[in-house]
């Protein structure tokens, strides 16, 4: 049986923490798997608001049973409400809510800023993990998240270690510490998380609901300066090699990462169960190292066998991410965008002998006859020709493949193509085994103490690994032992007969004075007894406080009107000429989203030196993204003397406090509590509605909240693909980052030309973080004059590339909308704009 001996942190001064091993469950049986390989924790989602809705998922009536199982095994179940809630839905979640602190489950994972809030108005003690969709990457977003009540943050997966260190130690140094969670294995967004708008751009299926399409994982062409880039058989510019942060688990056990965390909730309990195993074993291998920091040394036959597994269960290649810092050339390779697995070789010949096809190859890993592999001829669009090898012959330095028959068209292979090993069923076999039985395989040490004297009753006091203790006395009392007394040794045979039972003996202290005996028979039911007052003990929820007069209303913010003013379009440009653009229009309120923020300054005296307009404000916007040792741009920013700024980010809420700001759309607020805590809290003069917000559920915001609170973007190219991996450099240089790459950014156009022919144009900003922007600008005004009989006041049009020219006729045209000079329809069909408010579909 597997088994988890914990050694107390802190024993020597080398000794590491041990960090939490948190797997991912789709369902029961995934649950099992992680449970029976070492997992410390689960996280899992139910029917409704996760962020994995095509997971299988648990239902609502599962929690009880699923919390006892868990905690039972010594187990914590963490839920997943990690997406946006729209304003209708709050009732829905304030039960949804209770349900969950009542059926004692562990925590919740939340990325909407307004569930925080419902979380510590019905209690004030039941625990708030930061989801990673809310996008923390600073000690500002540890101090944000801590604010909100969040006991842990799980940051975005583009920290580095050097990163994760910084964070550390700058919230240390703010007294805001909080638990860290980082991904340390699976499948990686491009985008970060809670940024990504492009499945609802492209197909209207929201990221931030957890409806993701996946279209990171599909081929792009490259156009550069309006030419196709040959880019050989690298089609997949967006997507990442699968994360393995195996080889820095030293690095990030030293960092003082709190938890290591899987993903995969859409994946097998094959998987599940393999990676939890692999990873639970890396992990004591460095923990229980004795009177070092550094881990057990590992044969390098077992560090093939463990990449061998790894690669097995699920891989798009396997690397070490954002951890080691940005290498654009190898966290996407541009290949393939699926799972291919164990790479076996490429094909030396094909041929016919004695009837049968066969194929030849140098192989780079073991092969054996029921493998299933794939054909690789660089084409991973296309159907690929594979199947179960039927047998296998070495012969000499090559190995020859024979499949059954029919098998394999082999038109459509040939030499040179690759190999991939997609299926070890030894391998699923023997994982499966590990979940599969109905005796627990996975046992948590107890530690026991044996006290008594003769004529006395023995007395057994067991403690777990989590603090529950038992204490279990004899029947009968203890005699003379005349042979044979009871032993350390002996008593620790006794106790230790632990099989089938979810415990270890972790080690037993004997305080018996004098030799001493009881029968066999009484010791094994004191055994007994400590298994099932400890199981019992473990199984009970936890009982969290909960305020039973609670009421969802008593946070909702005052709905009124206000002094309705003048309806006022503002334009965003994001060069100096689109700006001179809207200035020549007579725009009052001009926001500038520039490259490069030294440019803000020159903006910011054209707007000013313009005199046609006495009353207009020029705002600037920093990046979305802000990250440790990056203030030096919001310096920048600060520098051009703007009259306020689009703060995007918990940086941006800090740094410009006490400035006029106005709260961008990457603060994803979607519902009241949301836009309430933003407004009150950061004093910001207007909010921007969420994206994810189609007209049917913006109008629910502005019926829930005062409607002058907010602007709403009625025009843009959707702002798809936010990523810290740079296209320019990995697809336009040979460098790693900006420090090597030549800045082919500033020298080219550059777009992305999607399988329907659409092309996207692709931007990086002063961080030299890329967005990827819808090529099909949209509009939603149709709904103008609706939004505007509710109270709206406020409409945002977004430039990308547009010309000077374009600039000018698309903000005469919504002026005359405004003016009521032309209807919605109009102004769409003439601009040849499509007609949708936000990224998914909606009507009033």
């Amino acid at each position: 049986m597997l088994a988890n001996i914990d050694s107390p942190a802190g024993t020597n001064p080398n000794s590491l923490r041990r960090p939490e091993l948190l797997a991912p469950a789709g369902d029961w049986d995934c649950a099992k798997a992680a449970v029976e390989n070492g997992a410390d924790a689960i996280y899992f989602g139910l029917e409704r608001f996760n962020a994995r809705m095509r997971a299988q998922n648990f239902t609502e009536a599962d929690l009880p049973a699923l919390m006892e199982f868990l905690h039972r095994r010594g187990v914590k179940g963490y839920l997943t409400l990690n997406t946006l809630i729209f304003p209708k839905e709050l009732e829905a979640a304030d039960r949804y809510l209770k349900t969950t602190i009542a059926a004692g489950v562990d925590a919740v994972i939340v990325q909407d800023i307004g569930i925080c809030r419902l979380i510590r108005h019905l209690s004030p003690d039941f625990p708030i993990h930061a989801s990673t969709q809310m996008t923390i990457t600073s000690a500002a977003g540890v101090e944000f998240a801590k604010s909100l009540g969040c006991q842990l943050v799980v940051l975005a997966r583009e920290c580095s270690l050097q990163e994760i260190r910084q964070i550390q130690k700058q919230s240390s140094d703010r007294q805001v510490s909080l638990p860290l969670e980082v991904f340390v294995h699976g499948a990686l967004c491009v985008a970060y998380s809670g940024q990504c708008l492009t499945s609802e751009a492209l197909g209207g299926r929201s990221a931030n609901r957890g409806e993701c399409a996946q279209a990171c994982r599909m081929p792009y062409d490259l156009i550069v300066d309006r030419k196709v880039k040959d880019l050989g058989d690298r089609k997949y510019l967006l997507s990442p090699q699968d994360l393995a942060g195996i080889d820095v688990l030293p690095e990030l056990l030293q960092a003082g990462v709190h938890c290591l965390k899987i993903e995969g909730r859409l994946k097998a309990p094959e998987y599940v169960a393999n990676i939890t195993r692999i990873y639970r074993q890396a992990i004591d291998r460095v923990v229980n190292t004795p009177g070092t920091s550094e881990p057990l040394a590992v044969t390098p036959e077992a560090k093939q066998r463990e990449r061998y597994e790894l690669e097995m269960s699920f891989s798009r290649g396997l690397y070490t991410g954002w951890f080691r810092g940005i290498h654009n050339q190898e966290l996407v390779h541009g290949r393939f965008g699926k799972k291919r697995g164990v790479y076996l070789g490429t094909v030396a010949r094909v041929s016919c002998e004695l009837g049968h096809e066969f194929v030849a190859l140098v192989t780079e890993a073991p092969i054996e006859p029921g493998d299933g592999i794939v054909f690789d001829r660089g084409r991973p669009d296309t159907k690929e020709e594979g199947g179960r090898v039927y047998t296998v012959e070495a012969r000499g330095q090559e190995v020859i493949l024979t499949f059954g028959q029919g098998a394999i068209n082999w038109q459509r292979v040939g030499a040179g193509d690759r190999i991939w090993k997609t299926s070890d069923p030894a391998l699923e076999k023997q994982v499966r085994r590990s979940f599969a039985s109905e005796h627990p395989q996975f046992q948590r040490p107890i530690q026991i103490e044996i006290h008594g004297c003769i004529g006395q009753s023995l007395v057994a006091i067991a403690h777990d690994e989590i603090g529950h203790i038992v204490q279990v006395e004899s029947s009968i009392p203890l005699v003379e032992a005349h042979a044979k007394p009871m032993t350390t040794e002996r008593l620790q045979e006794q106790f230790g007969r632990l099989g089938n039972t979810p415990f270890c003996l972790g080690g037993l202290e004997n305080y018996l004075s004098d030799p001493a005996i009881l029968p066999v028979s009484e010791l094994n039911r004191m055994r007994r007894d400590i298994v099932s007052q400890l199981e019992e003990l473990r199984s009970r929820p936890k009982l969290w406080q909960i305020d039973p007069t609670s009421k969802l209303e008593d946070l909702l913010p005052k709905c009124d009107n206000g002094n309705l003013e003048t309806p006022q379009l503002i334009v965003l440009t994001r060069n100096l000429q689109q700006l001179q653009a809207a200035i020549a229009a007579g725009i009052e309120t001009l926001y500038c989203e520039f490259e490069d923020p030294r440019a803000y300054k020159k903006a910011v005296e054209l707007g000013r030196s313009d005199r046609a307009v006495p009353n207009r404000t020029i705002w600037v916007a920093p990046p979305r993204i802000a990250k440790p040792g990056e203030n030096w741009i919001l310096q920048q920013v600060r520098a051009s003397n703007a009259d306020g700024y689009l703060v995007r980010n918990y940086d941006c809420l800090e740094f410009f406090e006490g400035d006029r700001c106005i709260g961008d759309f990457s603060l994803n607020v979607a519902n009241s509590l949301t836009a309430d805590y933003f407004k009150q809290r950061f004093s910001l003069e207007r909010l921007t509605a969420s994206y994810d917000l189609n007209i049917g559920q913006l109008a629910d915001l502005l019926r829930t909240c005062p409607p002058n609170w907010f602007e709403i973007t009625i025009h843009q190219h959707m702002p798809m693909f936010h990523m810290e991996h740079c296209v320019f450099c990995a697809f336009l240089s040979t460098g790693k980052d900006y420090t090597d790459c030549g800045r082919p950014c500033e020298q080219h156009e550059v777009k992305l030309r999607d399988r329907a022919g659409a092309e996207h144009v692709l931007r990086a900003d002063a961080g030299c973080r890329n967005t990827v922007f819808n090529g099909t600008a949209q509009t939603g005004a149709e709904y103008v004059q609706d939004l505007m009989a509710m109270g709206a006041r406020h409409f945002r049009i977004e430039f990308t590339h547009e010309s000077p020219e374009q600039v000018q006729q698309t903000v005469k045209c919504y002026q005359q909308l405004l003016h009521g000079e032309i209807t919605g329809a109009q102004l769409w069909q003439k601009l040849k704009l499509q007609n949708q408010l936000g990224v998914t579909r909606g009507s009033f």
